[in-house]
């Protein structure tokens, strides 16, 4: 999905027009993949911009940063206000924001701590990651060639950069076979995520996800949707889940910021239940999209309005 221009960026403390937000070709992150990074979303709730779980992700962003042994030079609330003041900057009803945090000009040295940590939020128009018919008829998808990170080669918990070359090897894959997206097994082949989403299991009444120790992003809206779901009185388990459990499914769904809870409607083109959304997924889709859109009370205070 292109991106569309937008009047500011904030950068490095200050905002900026669109054309202006520039990076030096020697930046250490363009060679290295160093940078961390977030994706938020904001919605039209009630007509006004409110950002979904602003708090939880701007600690995982200061999380991510800190695992990587990298100093952001702001406060979490500094990051906060820029963000809502970006939202404002651009006027915005809804929007998906970006705050990337990078290692700038100072070296080629693979230690990178030589090299400033510059910072930069952007916010852009985008709809759903999926597709628009997604979230009711559901996607195909199929499992990757591409494992994910083995434990003690990447952390799989932090958003770095450099690791998401193997989400975009993911996701080549996937087109290639014309599939809408991917889903990758862990290094001892269990299922893991998608290239971009985390996944969930329905089946004989129970829900399952992944554990973290199998290479998987501690998901927000991952977390959120279990809540969800334990308020309907549907506990989530996490467990190990094997690659046949995919086919034998009642339902599946990936859950993310771009992806929010999308329905998996075949794996390996093996249909899933009906073949399209199923009554558990609808359920925690009416939840999520009553409470992002103002049309449920916000009652975990997941929502923060920029204006």
């Amino acid at each position: 999905m292109p991106i569309t221009p937008v009047a500011f960026i904030w950068a490095n403390g200050s905002l900026v027009r669109w054309d202006d937000a520039q990076v030096h070709v020697a930046a250490h992150a363009l060679h290295y993949g160093s940078s961390v990074f977030e994706g938020i979303r904001a919605y039209a709730a009630g007509g006004r911009p409110a950002v979904f779980c602003l708090e939880p992700h701007v600690r995982r962003l200061f999380n991510s940063a800190k695992v990587y042994r990298m100093e952001i030079p702001y406060t979490h609330d500094e990051i906060s206000e820029a963000i809502l003041d970006t939202i404002r900057a651009n006027k915005h009803t809804s929007c998906y924001i970006r705050p990337l945090v990078f290692r700038g000009v100072g070296g080629l040295s693979l230690d990178p701590r030589s090299c400033p940590v510059e910072t930069f939020i952007v916010t852009i128009e985008w709809g759903r990651y999926l597709g628009e018919e997604a979230i009711n008829e559901g996607v195909d998808v199929g499992i990757s060639s591409w494992r994910r990170m083995a434990p003690n080669t990447f952390p799989a918990a932090a958003k770095i950069g450099g690791q998401y070359i193997n989400s975009q090897l993911m996701a080549m894959e996937a087109a290639e076979h014309g599939y809408a997206e991917a889903v990758a097994l862990d290094a001892n082949g269990f299922v893991s995520e998608g290239s971009g989403e985390n996944i969930f299991v329905v089946r004989d009444g129970a829900i399952y996800t992944p554990p973290l120790a199998s290479s998987v992003l501690q998901g927000v809206t991952r977390r959120c949707v279990m809540v969800l779901a334990e308020e309907s009185g549907m506990p989530v388990r996490e467990e190990l889940i094997p690659r046949e459990l995919l086919y034998t499914a009642d339902e599946i769904f990936f859950t993310g910021t771009a992806a929010e809870v999308t329905p998996i409607r075949s794996v390996d083109h093996i249909t899933i239940g009906s073949g399209r959304r199923g009554p558990v997924t609808e359920q925690l889709q009416q939840e999520f999209f009553g409470i992002t859109s103002g049309e449920i009370a916000d009652r975990h205070g997941w929502l923060t309005f920029a204006v």
